[in-house]
């Protein structure tokens, strides 16, 4: 039995702003994104009591009829419900799926307010949340975990700055008012003996990054560079963190994303899960990074925002899809062999 290859890396020092720290929370990330593309990040501040209470909201909202989470069905911002078996993984570069994922989820974006002018205008991905009225504290708990979580991510950006030999700074305007998706997710059990039921199919994300609490159950396997599926065991405490496709573009494929699936094989019980999404600003464009190219190594592709990638990347699901995905190009696509 081979060591886990997925490392764990230790944040208290850096975020407590002790000196050294950054630089070797950044050598530990660098090791980490190019060779496994997931860590475990242990010693962050996010209180446990809090996480604790999301994973009893997620479970709360999905214990709701379902007609009352299919009055809160996600729209072309990507907010609100989505039904089991709402969707075929189209977009996976990994692994053409052929069944729906076995899994439902409710999504929910930064929570802005009715008259802010991109909700008013019907910006795309900036449009306001969908709420259910019928869970008093619901709302409260959850934008309280997502600031919790926007302010830890945020911390974290001069980690991966260093890591990419950038000034310490470097991302900071590229994050003034970051994008982000909560996923709170319920997987039930899959069928023994079901072939190629996943409650996510092998893929990649699309993000920045993923921070993932610890589920009370497993489910989450990756896919390490040989080709092998391994389960990520539970380490309580910690996030599991991963990067996704557009920190791959934007670092020039230097650091990896790494395909993932779930399969929820706890017979009889029910797992939760609440995948955090941290992306740029919407309309940041991101350029490859200059640390990550040079003569002998040009750009593999154009800027891109993060509007127009997730316009193309969510034209692929069915239940958020607002155009045929033939009729949006594909920003993935690298300019260079």
């Amino acid at each position: 039995m081979h060591e886990h290859p997925i490392p764990v890396i230790d944040v208290r020092d850096h975020l407590a702003g002790r000196p050294g720290a950054l630089r070797r929370a950044a050598a530990e990330l660098r090791h980490a994104l190019e060779r496994v593309g997931f860590y475990y990040l242990r010693g962050h501040d996010v209180s446990p009591e809090l996480t604790a209470a999301v994973f009893g909201e997620c479970r709360r909202f999905h214990a709701q009829p379902l007609a009352a989470k299919i009055a809160l069905r996600a729209n072309e911002h990507n907010v609100g419900y989505m039904p089991v078996n709402g969707y075929v993984s189209r977009s996976s570069r990994v692994e053409q799926a052929r069944k729906p994922n076995l899994v439902e989820a409710f999504f929910v974006k930064r929570d802005l307010p009715a008259d802010h002018p991109d909700v008013v205008a019907n910006k795309r991905f900036r449009g306001a949340n969908q709420w259910p009225d019928t869970l008093p504290g619901f709302r409260e708990t959850v934008v309280a975990y997502c600031d919790a979580m926007e302010t830890l991510c945020l911390r974290m950006l001069p980690v991966y700055a260093v890591a990419l030999d950038l000034p310490a700074d470097h991302f900071d305007d590229a994050f003034r008012e970051p994008q982000y998706t909560l996923r709170m997710s319920h997987y039930p059990p899959a069928e023994v003996g079901e072939a190629d039921q996943f409650g996510v199919a092998p893929h990649t994300d699309s993000s920045f990054l993923t921070m993932l609490a610890q589920s009370e159950l497993p489910g989450l396997s990756i896919r390490t560079a040989d080709g092998e599926w391994i389960d990520a065991p539970i380490v309580d405490g910690t996030f599991i963190v991963n990067s996704g496709d557009m920190l791959r573009r934007w670092t020039n494929h230097r650091f990896l994303s790494t395909p993932h699936r779930v399969i929820n094989r706890n017979p009889g019980r029910d797992r939760y899960a609440i995948p955090y999404f941290f992306d740029a600003s919407i309309d940041y464009p991101m350029a490859c990074l200059p640390t990550c190219c040079d003569v002998d190594e040009p750009p593999r592709y154009q800027p891109v925002t993060y509007a127009q990638y997730m316009a193309w990347f969510t034209s692929q699901y069915d239940h958020i899809r607002a155009r045929d995905p033939a009729e949006v190009p594909n920003p993935g696509t690298p300019t260079v062999a």
